[in-house]
């Protein structure tokens, strides 16, 4: 099984820690990333991703803290044994909801352009 490739996009409107901490819990999700999994050291992947290595960090330092991998000095940072479950908090989802409120904005959408986009997007699932 390959490692998830991680991408960034700068003008999504998602801070790119939070992408990196997003794409890598559903690799985990997913199995691509199974326990015991090594992600790459943060100089890596800062370097592959072109971004500062604190950036990088902060997400392994988030997907630590919520259970998702965990770091050992001489393995580095692997996933967890047993990661947390799919269960979105209402944080996470309130965290969410802010991205995409900030990326709309960004698109020029007033709140009920916003409110239908989102509207439309649960009817589409």
């Amino acid at each position: 099984m390959s490692a998830p490739r991680i991408t960034v996009d700068l003008s999504s409107g998602v801070v790119p820690w939070r992408q990196i901490y997003d794409q890598i819990t559903r690799a985990i999700e997913a199995g691509t990333l199974p326990a015991g999994a090594r992600l790459p050291s943060v100089r890596q992947l800062a370097r592959d991703l072109q971004l500062a290595a604190g950036t990088v960090a902060r997400s392994y330092r988030e997907l630590e803290v919520a259970g998702w991998v965990h770091t050992a000095r001489a393995r580095g940072t692997v996933v967890a044994d047993d990661p947390p479950r799919v269960a979105r908090t209402d944080e996470e989802l309130l965290a969410a909801a802010r991205e995409y409120v900030i990326r709309a904005g960004a698109l020029g959408a007033d709140r009920d352009a916003a409110v239908r986009a989102v509207l439309a997007a649960l009817d589409a699932c």
